[in-house]
């Protein structure tokens, strides 16, 4: 049961989503760029910043995004947050808040890269560029064992892709991922994608595999780059995963966990009973969405001070 300020901030989001919705079914003549200011506009107000950080527009070896500074910065901690929005209609200004309230509570400066979506810019192009920022971080100065990564949804599961990158291209790892709702297979072949599919106020299975066929154009489902359940994941970093038990999302996102073990990453695992996909935004009205932040925040914030003091 929501209280009353997260049940209308709800209701908003899923008011704010109806345009893209229109868009997906092709009954809009709006262009994604408005479709997605419009949205991003609306979840700037709907989660707005309540912390006291500056945030600053940053270049990130030709990807643009922004840089959300706290008042106090432990040991020169980076964040990496990526964006959710199913590779096709996120963006960083509805994200602003959150990413606030990351800096924050984790004492950590929070880099967002504004990356390319689709259809204008398809697989594998968004996750190209959070790479790219990844890859500037580290050229920057970023010592790796001050740097982590996180994000949500699309988002979440380039946690995991990124890492794999990173190893491939033989680049130091950070000291952990947090994947928040991550959508971890776009095949949507988990059992949740049917016994979950109308729990969820905000995902629906069809628009998932409206938004999968819009970002991955020609390109395979099980791509491991899309789909990191289907990838070479050992030697990544420790990982925490965590998922609403209402998501459509929730069998992939076991099973991502699943594969990452097997493969010898340290992995933690959080089901939330009864939440929906990216309850975290609500983390400043929200005890549900406040505490599995903190989580969050407490898995990263372990590991970051385990590594200064390796």
């Amino acid at each position: 049961m929501l209280n009353d300020k997260a049940q209308a901030a709800l209701d908003g989001w899923i008011n704010a989503a109806g345009p893209i919705g229109d868009k997906l079914l092709g009954v809009s003549e709006a262009s994604w760029a408005e479709v997605r200011s419009h949205y991003m506009n609306a979840l700037n107000k709907l989660f707005p910043v309540t912390e006291k950080v500056d945030i600053e527009p940053v270049n990130m070896g030709g990807v643009a995004g922004i840089v959300v500074t706290p008042e106090k910065v432990l040991d020169n901690r980076t964040l990496l947050y990526i964006h959710g929005g199913g590779y096709v209609h996120g963006g960083i200004k509805g994200y602003e808040g959150l990413a606030a309230r990351y800096a924050t509570w984790l004492g950590a400066r929070v880099y967002v890269p504004d990356y390319r979506q689709a259809p204008e810019h398809g697989f594998p192009t968004p996750i190209n560029d959070v790479f790219t920022a990844y890859r500037y971080l580290l050229e920057s100065g970023v010592a790796p064992q001050s740097l982590a990564l996180s994000g949500d949804s699309a988002g979440g599961a380039m946690v995991v892709t990124t890492m794999i990158k990173a190893r491939n291209a033989g680049l130091p790892q950070p000291v952990a991922g947090a994947a928040l709702s991550p959508w971890a297979n776009l095949t949507l072949s988990g059992a949740s994608a049917q016994d979950r599919d109308g729990l969820d106020p905000l995902v629906t299975v069809a628009m998932l595999k409206r938004l999968a066929r819009t970002f991955l154009g020609d390109a395979l489902a099980t791509d491991p780059d899309a789909s990191p359940v289907f990838a070479d994941v050992r030697g990544i970093a420790p990982t925490l995963i965590q998922i609403g038990e209402n998501e459509v999302m929730l069998s992939d996102a076991i099973r991502l966990a699943s594969h990452l073990g097997e493969n010898r990453v340290r992995v933690n695992l959080e089901v939330w009973p009864g939440m929906f996909h990216v309850w975290h935004l609500f983390s400043g009205f929200m005890p549900e969405a406040a505490q599995a932040l903190m989580n969050a925040v407490n898995f990263l914030d372990h590991e970051l001070t385990q590594a200064k003091n390796r």
